[in-house]
């Protein structure tokens, strides 16, 4: 590996980008459902203009991994749109399946992994260094009030979708760089499960927690107590905010934490997010029995 800087930038919720030489990497850009992004957290044409390179990554077309406003950019520089099979792209784009790969003339190269709910995951080998970003890859499930049949449903299809990243890490040079995976506070106490065993499974040597819902108490938290020796964690939860990752030749990483924005993100009351019916809100594919809501509402009149 020849001696690289890699800028890593924190939008909202799953939104990153990672900065290579001439080339940009964003994934899952997303100005919050009411446009909450601050404005000086954008990203700009200006910004788009600087690189000869730009891909944009969308995993899938939920509302808080989607927004149109990417499709705006290919008027202001060269992007190339690397999505979901679900999602349109267009002249300028490439869909992808679970199990496809993508080479680009400038050495870059794409490979899509399952999801555990719409859509794929992603991973990037960009200048040598290689980039995972989860999207919605998370093991999806709620202790108190899924059933011990979903449970079992839900680790097994996850299992099932990280295995073929697990053999990835254990090839000589299969190491995961740098991952973006979920911490969903909806998910109650078990909120880090499918983080920690991605980290005991894959063992990725600098992970960031994604899809917190603004709750950055919960992102600090999993840094503070999920960090093992293969593993770093680093919560970063204000809109652009920057960790600069330096490797050397023999590919070894240094992490440097620049001070944070002057500015403070809007507070977002966690409440939101919450209703009568855990799984109205969330990610996970799981349907409550009909009986048993009809009994529910039965009672309550």
């Amino acid at each position: 590996m020849l001696p690289q800087t890699m800028v890593l930038t924190y939008y909202m919720h799953s939104g990153f980008s990672c900065a290579v030489g001439d080339t940009l990497l964003v994934f899952d850009y997303w100005r919050g459902e009411h446009d909450e992004l601050p404005d000086a957290a954008r990203i700009t044409a200006e910004q788009l203009r600087g690189f000869k390179k730009v891909y944009v990554f969308i995993s899938h077309s939920h509302p808080d991994h989607f927004d149109p406003i990417v499709y705006s950019w290919r008027e202001e520089a060269p992007v190339t749109y690397i999505v979901s099979h679900e999602l349109p792209v267009g002249t300028r784009g490439k869909r992808m399946y679970p199990g496809d790969t993508l080479s680009f003339e400038d050495g870059l190269t794409v490979s899509a992994y399952d999801s555990t709910d719409l859509g794929v995951s992603f991973l990037v080998d960009v200048a040598g260094i290689r980039v995972f970003h989860a999207g919605d890859l998370n093991f999806w499930h709620w202790r108190e009030e899924s059933t011990l049949a979903e449970i079992e449903e839900a680790e097994t299809a996850f299992r099932t979708a990280v295995a073929p990243l697990e053999r990835l890490s254990r090839e000589p040079d299969g190491t995961i760089d740098v991952a973006f995976f979920p911490v969903d506070p909806r998910q109650g106490s078990l909120f880090d499960a499918g983080a920690n065993y991605f980290i005991m499974s894959c063992k990725p040597r600098l992970m960031i927690p994604m899809h917190f819902w603004e709750r950055a108490e919960i992102a600090v938290e999993f840094a503070r107590r999920g960090r093992t020796r293969e593993t770093e964690i680093i919560a970063m939860t204000r809109p652009g905010e920057n960790v600069v990752l330096e490797f050397d030749a023999e590919g070894f990483m240094t992490v440097n934490l620049p001070p944070a924005p002057i500015y403070e993100p809007q507070q977002v009351d966690p409440s939101v997010h919450d209703g009568p019916d855990p799984f109205v809100d969330t990610d996970l594919p799981v349907t409550l029995d009909e009986n048993e809501q009809t009994e529910e509402n039965t009672e309550e009149q």
